[in-house]
């Protein structure tokens, strides 16, 4: 019975074993999930430090911590950042960045030397009509020179899709 009951703990971890790896940290490359819903767009942005900052850990030096600064300032003018169609009416609502190397958000990671230190963003915005939302521009390109692909998932009420953004490309289509 103990012998079974480890097989079945061993199978369930092996299935387990990408979900628990965690998501996959690629220089150069940021997640772009979009949820628009009838009165509300949501954007989550995943994307390791280096691709923001030119490096992936705590700054040290006052010249590091000025480009954190303004990375993070960047990132909280999100509907500079992000730039809605105009026809969804939409007013940016609420911004939350977690990254444990910039001390940012509720994070159980602690700032590590060697560590790939990502930056979580969470961009809500409050619409008018947000089903009418045929676009989104991205400004990571313009604002972040170390990004070079964006991995963009959409879901709207007509449907989901994926999409890849490849430097110059800025737009985000929401409609097939």
């Amino acid at each position: 019975m103990l012998r079974l009951r480890l097989v079945t703990c061993v199978l369930a971890l092996a299935a387990a074993g990408p979900a628990l790896a965690g998501k996959a940290h690629e220089h150069g490359t940021a997640r772009l999930d979009i949820a628009v819903a009838a009165g509300r767009v949501n954007i989550a942005l995943d994307t390791p430090l280096d691709n923001l900052l030119g490096f992936e850990r705590a700054p040290r030096t006052d010249a590091e911590r000025q480009r954190a600064d303004a990375a993070v300032a960047l990132l909280r003018a999100a509907d500079r950042m992000f730039r809605i169609d105009p026809a969804a009416g939409c007013t940016l609502a609420g911004v939350q960045l977690v990254s444990a190397a910039l001390q940012l958000g509720a994070t159980s990671a602690t700032p590590g030397q060697g560590d790939h230190a990502d930056l979580e963003g969470r961009f809500d915005f409050d619409c008018r009509h947000g089903a009418r939302a045929g676009f989104v521009e991205v400004g990571l390109f313009e604002a972040f020179k170390g990004l070079s692909r964006i991995e963009v998932q959409v879901a709207t009420p007509k449907g989901q899709m994926k999409a890849t953004l490849r430097r110059p490309a800025s737009r985000v289509a929401l409609v097939r």
